[in-house]
């Protein structure tokens, strides 16, 4: 019972074949992949450290939780934050759980200077103790650097 070495032959050709089309398929989006750098996700963890909650506390008349967010111009120039506040009844997040979010947006943050803004959640029960925090950032630059 052998092989015919003509059918390794060919079985080696598609072998081969198969492999060149794989790289043909794939190693454009390699390279894309690669080239690009992960270029919004650096610039998202960069405008993070520049933005903090400073408090975070029950509104009493309507109950909804209220966030304080603080920006911190960069170096690069004036401009604008969007912060993504995140709000818990518990500093590490339950596995599984949905946490409620909110946007703030800080516009006219100058270089080195401190700007507040107030992140508004959602009505919160009134026997848990709410966790507040930046889940994301983007800045985005609003004029020329050094202006």
């Amino acid at each position: 019972m052998g092989v015919s070495t003509s059918a390794l032959k060919w079985q080696g050709w598609l072998v081969g074949l198969v492999t060149l089309a794989g790289l043909l398929v794939f190693a454009p989006l390699g390279l894309y992949v690669w080239a690009s750098g992960g270029g919004p996700v650096a610039a998202e963890r960069a405008a993070v450290e520049y933005v903090r909650v400073t408090g975070c506390r029950i509104d009493p008349a309507s109950r909804r939780v209220v966030a304080g967010v603080e920006a911190t111009g960069r170096p690069e120039g004036p401009g604008e934050y969007i912060v993504t506040v995140e709000f818990r009844d518990a500093a590490p997040p339950d596995p599984g759980s949905r946490t409620a979010e909110s946007l703030v947006k800080v516009p006219g943050v100058a270089a080195g200077a401190t700007e507040y803004a107030e992140a508004i959640g959602p009505v919160w029960p009134p026997a848990t103790t709410p966790w507040c925090g930046v889940a994301s950032a983007t800045f985005t630059r609003s004029g020329p650097a050094g202006v």
